[in-house]
């Protein structure tokens, strides 16, 4: 075994104990390094962590992910005490609309039905109808009588997406994108497909519509790692962040992954390692909490689509 390896195995070890001595959860998204996603009680996709997380006793949720995870383990986890390891691990995505932007919005198409992607903070879901995830937009929005408009944010491509899909021409949407999604283009997909022929493009719906209509299948990464988990197919092309090629290599080791752009890396996807994990269990912080009044706002736009 490596120095470096040790090194990753007793900074492990030192997590798994601070976990147990503190009553503590470790989530961990889809996107974290690997020796983060070793040490996790559970892997997935943000909203799907904190569901788990509520069903548990832990006292406290570490949340390896960005700061509009942790605040959603806050809004579904009121009781238990969230740590973000490194507070400045944000979402470029949700970043780009903010409640006040949004309450605009809202005077402007006063009759629309808003549609938040759980990728929000917490203070736009507040300000939102109904939530939705990368899993569940159709539905989510199939649910909306035809004849009502609807305004999705912050995310165009998943809008588009829904739009195109559904064929509904009253989606309107805020101009927000992710970056590391929104880099891969239909000339990319081309080209790695051309040279891997006898594999199966999976694409995520924040890419551009160009490159979903590409792909063989469109899905979340949980519905990714689900597809090939009960694929007899044996090569993928993975249309989304890197990091997801990690635990589809780990359920699936007699399986081809390739990665339709190699750069598509998400730099605060990355930005927590074990030491901040073992320094925010030591010192229990930094702690996301959201407010109560924003809290109750926001958990009725979740609840409304858990509904559907």
């Amino acid at each position: 075994m490596s120095r470096k390896m040790k090194e990753i195995k007793d900074l492990q070890k030192e997590v798994k104990r601070l976990l147990k001595e503190k009553n503590a959860i470790l989530l961990a998204h889809n996107y974290q390094s690997p020796e983060i996603q070793d040490v996790a009680d559970f892997y997935g996709d943000s909203l799907e962590l904190s569901m788990k997380a509520s069903k548990t006793d832990a006292e406290i949720i570490v949340f390896c992910g960005v700061h509009f995870m942790a605040e959603t383990a806050s809004i579904l986890c009121p009781e238990k005490k969230v740590l973000l390891p490194v507070k400045s691990a944000r979402c470029p995505m949700a970043e780009m609309i903010d409640a006040e932007k949004l309450r605009r919005k809202k005077m402007e198409i006063p009759s629309a039905v808003v549609i938040s992607y759980v990728n929000t903070t917490a203070e736009v879901k507040a300000e939102s109808d109904i939530c939705c995830t990368s899993a569940n937009v159709l539905k989510v929005v199939s649910s909306i009588e035809k004849e009502r408009p609807i305004f999705m944010t912050p995310d165009r491509n998943l809008a588009i997406y829904a739009k195109h899909s559904l064929k509904r021409e009253n989606i309107f949407f805020w101009d927000g994108y992710c970056p590391i999604h929104e880099r891969l283009t239909a000339e990319k997909v081309r080209k790695v497909k051309e040279e891997h022929p006898d594999a199966i493009f999976l694409a995520h719906p924040e890419c551009r519509l160009e490159v979903l209509k590409l792909a063989d299948v469109i899905a979340s990464t949980s519905g990714m790692l689900k597809y090939v988990r009960e694929s007899d197919h044996k090569k993928f092309i993975i249309g989304t962040e890197t990091g997801l090629i990690y635990p589809l290599l780990r359920e699936n080791p007699d399986k081809i992954f390739i990665p339709a752009d190699p750069e598509m890396i998400c730099p605060d996807m990355k930005k927590i390692t074990l030491l901040d994990v073992i320094r925010a269990l030591e010192t229990l912080e930094p702690e996301v909490k959201v407010p109560d009044d924003i809290r109750k706002r926001a958990i009725s736009a979740v609840e409304r689509m858990l509904s559907v």
